[in-house]
């Protein structure tokens, strides 16, 4: 049954269908990242219990945290505390994994809308000039960037801005997310829990300021694959469209070439752009880990760094977790998406 017909069970079921999918998914993720957490070498009792405590103090720690059981007893364990809310403890920041993922959540998800959002900005644009110019200098101009935004390794890219544009010209943050002055004298009420959106929503001009001026550097990084991706993606789109009968129909009743590129065909690109959303999502999320590592931006991929490094197996699955149910959100929001733009699109 099509999703267009004005019947919503379909789309419940298929809801249904793809949420039981995602779960064993999410089920396969944690075994699998707690498996390789537990056989990484280093004691997180010893991190937890600190460098000098006793032998004794070292095993009481591991009958609390359960480190002493079977591994299979612990994912059991484990698994059961997620289905309840229990995400366990940080062994490094000694709070509850779930409060820290779900309060640095925002700010990650924050930097990767931005840099989606900057790279369709300038990527569809691209697309479009190279397909208006297909065979000439700004097709080749835009498929040579989009060739390197893809291929360009992201801390180079970030590395790169950070000595251009912070340490030799002055003009942006080196690091950080935002200024902790700026931030203490002008605190932002949470509205969306996205910062920027927050600031600029309850009218804080100071505090939006500084996290623009903060997230502008690290969203070009995240941008550059998703701009390529679109660029091409674009480009082979339009011009397969441009053969289509009813566009030579446009073309030949005098419309502008602007309007038959842009209002036109462009509208049937939008399935296969929407097709990679998701992957290209999850990328840019994985990108965002390195970016906020070299960028020293609060969010997960900060936070995954330090877990990490004090061997935080609780912290290390959260976050794998966490991003893997982003991520599978991410694809069924695309997959309803496409059903409501084309009707034709069966969802099944």
């Amino acid at each position: 049954m099509r999703a267009g017909n004005g019947r919503g069970m379909p789309v419940v079921s298929y809801v249904a269908r793809r949420t039981g999918l995602s779960a064993l998914v999410a089920l396969g993720v944690v075994v699998l990242t707690y498996l390789i957490a537990r056989v990484v070498p280093g004691d997180p009792a010893g991190v937890w219990a600190g460098p000098r405590a006793s032998a004794a103090q070292r095993a009481r720690v591991r009958a609390e945290l359960g480190l002493d059981r079977p591994v299979h007893e612990q994912i059991v364990s484990y698994v059961a505390g997620v289905w309840r809310g229990d995400w366990g403890v940080s062994v490094h920041t000694h709070r509850p994994v779930r409060s820290d993922l779900f309060g640095l959540l925002p700010a990650t998800l924050q930097l990767v809308l931005a840099g989606l959002a900057l790279g369709l900005a300038v990527g569809v644009p691209a697309g479009l000039v190279a397909a208006r110019w297909h065979g000439r200098w700004p097709d080749a101009l835009v498929r040579t960037g989009a060739l390197l935004s893809a291929s360009m390794p992201v801390f180079w890219l970030a590395l790169l801005l950070q000595t251009v544009f912070a340490s030799r010209l002055g003009l942006l943050p080196i690091a950080g997310g935002y200024d902790r002055t700026v931030l203490a004298a002008h605190p932002v009420t949470g509205v969306t829990g996205l910062p920027l959106l927050d600031a600029v929503l309850t009218g804080n001009r100071a505090a939006a300021a500084s996290y623009a001026r903060h997230l502008v550097l690290p969203a070009l990084v995240v941008a550059t694959y998703p701009a390529a991706v679109a660029a091409r993606l674009v480009r082979a789109g339009v011009l397969d469209a441009l053969g289509e009968g009813h566009i030579q129909m446009a073309r030949s009743l005098g419309f502008p070439e602007r309007a038959v590129l842009g209002r036109f065909a462009l509208r049937l690109v939008w399935n296969p752009v929407l097709q990679l959303g998701a992957l290209v999502f999850g990328y840019s999320l994985v990108n965002t880990f390195l970016v906020e590592a070299v960028f020293d931006c609060p969010g997960l991929g900060l936070y995954a760094v330090d877990s990490v490094r004090s061997l935080d197996a609780p912290a290390v699955v959260g976050v794998t977790l966490l991003v893997a149910l982003v991520y599978l959100a991410a694809n069924l929001a695309v997959d309803l998406a496409q059903a409501v733009l084309d009707p034709r699109i069966r969802l099944g």
